[in-house]
């Protein structure tokens, strides 16, 4: 990776985020309807690479069962307002109603009411109930709260998710969470994240988790570059953390874990970028959040437009583009890259010859940065 002097006294390394970057078709083509885009996680098998942030504007317990039932999966947030409110569609309805000069200030009070353990109970056997894989986040501060609830309610994949998760998390007031020695007693696969750099990603691997999140979320929600000055260009962090899960392979003997791109991911172009780089699948928000099914009824947020302390991100209007169904798989009647998603990463692997995601990840890219007219 090339260094650059910014200065007498510091250097920074060069990255690049998705814009920056084109996919160069090959030789070969195939038909769209002869390529696989199935993916599959420890015993758990979908028709799409895609995951549902767990995000209140875009995943609720009927959503999840939705998307499970198109071929992705569904991941909802167990610190949201379906595990605070037996009935939060009141206050989704509010919140959607809100004025931009309000809505911080309303919505840290609304998620100020305490998380109860029996709605994560219910909410999971809700989605279970629907027949389909559950999935299920905390944050690394809730995981060691709640974690015993939710496998006892019956999760299939558990999401360990923050902004920046690392293996050697260091507090002085409280015991930190051994993920090495949480992830081998739990009985069920889990996927945690984020991280944006080879590093951190080997250390995470080391873990025993089954995937790991690229990325800081948020995406077109999130503040965190201007209030942290905190960003990760995801081109360059998919294919470094890719890179350690082709090291980590060598040094466990074989043991494969998945690379999940959870960021900067707006369009089905984006998603396409973010295999090509070496994801094995992606998590979105955004793009979900403008279907007429979301529960934020066209707006978007996360977990950091609330936070108590320091809110970093913000409720976005986003524009509703169609069912979710429509969304994910077509048919499209807009060509902006925001419906058929998955419709879209299958012409492209058409388009360059590959069959599959695994030969997809060997796709030729180049720099190419993109300019808006």
């Amino acid at each position: 990776m090339t260094e650059i002097e910014i200065g007498r006294n510091k250097r920074a390394k060069s990255a690049y985020a998705f814009d920056d970057i084109a996919i160069v078709p090959t030789r070969r083509t195939r038909d769209p309807q002869d390529v696989s885009t199935a993916w599959a996680i420890d015993a758990y098998q979908f028709s799409m690479p895609i995951l549902a942030a767990p995000m209140d504007s875009v995943v609720s317990p009927e959503t999840a069962i939705e998307i499970g039932k198109l071929g992705g999966l569904g991941v909802l947030d167990l610190e949201g307002l379906w595990t605070r409110y037996d009935k939060p569609e009141k206050l989704l309805e509010e919140i959607s109603k809100l004025k931009d000069s309000e809505a911080t200030a309303r919505m840290q009070q609304i998620y100020a009411e305490p998380i109860k353990p029996e709605l994560i109970r219910d909410r999971i056997a809700q989605i279970r109930a629907g027949g389909v894989t559950v999935s299920a986040a905390l944050s690394p501060q809730r995981t060691a709260q709640f974690s015993d609830v939710v496998l006892k309610a019956g999760v299939d994949l558990f999401v360990i998710r923050g902004n920046t998760v690392s293996a050697e998390h260091v507090a002085k007031d409280s015991e930190p969470l051994n993920l090495k020695k949480f992830i081998y007693e739990l009985d069920v696969p889990v996927i945690v994240g984020g991280v944006a750099n080879y590093t951190a990603a080997l250390h995470l691997m080391r873990t025993g988790a089954a995937g790991v999140l690229v990325g800081f979320g948020g995406g077109a929600a999130s503040t965190t570059r201007a209030v942290l000055g905190i960003h990760a260009p995801m081109a360059t962090a998919v294919a470094d953390v890719a890179g350690a899960r082709r090291d980590y392979m060598d040094e466990s003997g074989g043991r494969y874990v998945h690379v999940i791109a959870d960021g900067g991911l707006g369009t089905s172009g984006d998603i396409v970028k973010a295999i090509a780089c070496g994801a094995d699948a992606v998590m979105i928000g955004s793009i979900l959040a403008r279907s007429t099914d979301a529960p934020g009824r066209g707006w978007h947020w996360g977990q950091e437009a609330f936070h108590a302390e320091l809110p970093r991100g913000h409720r976005v209007r986003v524009e509703q583009t169609g069912s979710l169904k429509q969304i994910l798989t077509g048919p499209s009647s807009s060509a902006d890259g925001a419906s058929n998603i998955v419709g879209a990463l299958a012409r492209s692997m058409a388009t360059t010859g590959y069959s599959d995601l695994k030969e997809f990840q060997r796709v030729e890219v180049v720099i190419a940065p993109y300019v808006k007219s």
